[in-house]
C-alpha cells in the first residue's frame, strides 16, 4: 500500500484510508466481530489511517474502532487515528468548552492517550468566525496538552476552507477533509489544491463514490443530489455493468490517481470491502486505470459534471 505525506505534518498515510462511520451502524448493522476483523485485515493489508467521529452512530463508531484497534495489539505509532469534534447526535456545538470536553470523551471511547488528528466536523453548520476565533484556538491548546498531534477542518462547500485558512495564523490548521469533490462526477477540489499546498495543508479526500452515487446499487433515499445527477450516475453504473466493469472500483481508482491528495477515505463495513479497496489500489499501481471505461463514464456524466448540493447555514 502506497504511503503519501500529509502536508507539513510529517505523517505518511496509506493512500486508502479506513472510514469508520459504517462501524457506527450508519449503513446497516455491523456485528462487532466483523468490525474487528475488517480493521485487522485493513491494517495487515497496509492501511494505516482510520477516521471516525463521535457523531457516527451516536458515539458507537468510536467505541467499536477503539476495541478493534486495541485488538490489533500493534504499537501505537504504527497506525494513525483521526476523530472529530463539534458535531454530535444532539446537534452542533463548536464552543471551546464543548470541543475540549469532546476530545476527553473520544479518547476514552477510543481507548487512546491521544489522536493523531482532531478535526472540526462539518463547519459549514456553525459560525465560521467562531471556528476561527474560538474553536481553532481551543484545539491549539489541546495540541499543546498532547491530546492531539494535528488539527483539521471538514465540510462540503469548498469555500469554507479558504475562509478559515485565510483568517487563522499560518500553521494552525494542518489538514482539511473534503468529501464528494474529487470523484468522477465532481473534481472541483482540484482547483483548490495549489492554494492548500501553498499553505502547507494536507488533503484528505473522502467519499470517492459520492455517497453512493457511483455504485451499482445507487445512493440512499436521502441523498441530496438532484434527480438529473442521480439518473446520470445510474446510467454510468449500468454502462459499466454491461461491459463487465464495476463503477465503484473505477471511481476509487480515479480518486487515487491524484498524488497531491494524501489519502482517499472510503467507508468500510466488511472484510470484503477491505479486500475490494485494497485490490483496486493494487491494480491501479500495477496496471493503471481502465482508460476506455473511464472515458465512457466521463462522457455520460459530462452534462452533470461538478454539480453539487447545498450544505450548512447558507450565509457561510
Amino acid at each position: 500500500m502506497e504511503l503519501r505525506p500529509l502536508g507539513n505534518t510529517g505523517l505518511n498515510l496509506s493512500c486508502v484510508g479506513f472510514g469508520a462511520s459504517p462501524l457506527g451502524n450508519v449503513f446497516g448493522d455491523v456485528p462487532e466481530e466483523v468490525a474487528i476483523a475488517s480493521v485487522r485485515l485493513a491494517f495487515q493489508s497496509g492501511i494505516n489511517f482510520f477516521d471516525t467521529s463521535p457523531y457516527y452512530g451516536g458515539t458507537v463508531s468510536e467505541k467499536v474502532l477503539g476495541k478493534a484497534l486495541k485488538a490489533l495489539g500493534a504499537p501505537r505509532n504504527e497506525y494513525i487515528v483521526s476523530t472529530k469534534c463539534g458535531r454530535y447526535k444532539e446537534g452542533f456545538d463548536f464552543s471551546a468548552e464543548r470541543v475540549t470536553r469532546s476530545i476527553e470523551e473520544s479518547l476514552q471511547r477510543l481507548q487512546l492517550d491521544y489522536v493523531d488528528i482532531l478535526q472540526c466536523h462539518d463547519i459549514e453548520f456553525g459560525s465560521l468566525d467562531q471556528i476561527v476565533n474560538e474553536t481553532i484556538p481551543a484545539l491549539q491548546k489541546l495540541k499543546e496538552a498532547g491530546k492531539t498531534r494535528f488539527i483539521g477542518i471538514t465540510g462540503l462547500p469548498l469555500s469554507i476552507f479558504t475562509y478559515v485558512l485565510d483568517r487563522v495564523p499560518p500553521g494552525s490548521v494542518d489538514v482539511i477533509l473534503s468529501y464528494c469533490h474529487y470523484c468522477i462526477n465532481d473534481s472541483t477540489l482540484e482547483d483548490l489544491i495549489p492554494y492548500l499546498k501553498s499553505k502547507g495543508v494536507g488533503i484528505i479526500n473522502a467519499s470517492p463514490l459520492s455517497m453512493g452515487l457511483l455504485t451499482e446499487s445507487g445512493p440512499p433515499q436521502w441523498h441530496p443530489a438532484s434527480p438529473e445527477l442521480k439518473s446520470a450516475c445510474q446510467a454510468a453504473a449500468a454502462c459499466c455493468k454491461k461491459k463487465g466493469k464495476n463503477i465503484s472500483k473505477l471511481a476509487m481508482q480515479y480518486s487515487l490517481l491524484n498524488k497531491d491528495i494524501t489519502t482517499v477515505l472510503v467507508g468500510i463495513k466488511s472484510v470484503e470491502q477491505v479486500e475490494q479497496n485494497v485490490a483496486a489500489a493494487t491494480e491501479l499501481a500495477t496496471s493503471g486505470i481502465d482508460q476506455e471505461a473511464l472515458s465512457e463514464v466521463e462522457t455520460i456524466l459530462y452534462h452533470v459534471k461538478n454539480q453539487t448540493w447545498p450544505s450548512g447555514i447558507q450565509k457561510n
